[in-house]
């Protein structure tokens, strides 16, 4: 008796039914994997963002970032004398800790124009990076 799915001049096995099982294997083993929000990003556990060591970590950054690019600002004088008044995240935002990395990477890259915006007196902007927790 014959096979069915096989090649009427060669007598092999054509390659479709095997090539959809393969397919399907693997879509079935990526369907299992972890999503990418249930870890912190990288492969990292999620925890929380330590508000204190963000901020003075920001701090630091933004106090170097305004002398690398000679801003002088109000919020530039609070970073650098290590002061934010508005060192806190609103009130119900948990940002992870990969959520800060990823911030913390976006002000380090920036240049120097975009950085006045982030540190100017009057309507500073901030990176979609840094916007933890948006205002609806």
């Amino acid at each position: 008796m014959s096979d069915p799915a096989a090649h009427p001049t060669t007598g092999r096995t054509a390659p479709g039914p095997l090539l959809r099982a393969a397919a399907l294997a693997l879509i079935a083993a990526a369907a299992a994997a972890p999503t990418a929000g249930d870890l912190g990003g990288c492969g990292q556990q999620a925890a929380l963002l330590d508000e204190e060591k963000f901020f003075a970590q920001k701090a630091r950054l933004d106090c170097a970032r305004c002398e690398e690019c000679n801003l002088s600002t109000r919020a530039c004088e609070a970073a650098c004398a290590g002061v934010d008044p508005d060192a806190a995240f609103p009130r119900d935002c948990l940002p992870l800790v990969h959520d800060g990395e990823v911030c913390l990477r976006a002000l380090g890259a920036a240049g120097c124009g975009d950085y006045a915006g982030y540190v100017a007196d009057g309507a500073a902007t901030t990176p979609t990076e840094c916007a933890f927790c948006p205002v609806p």
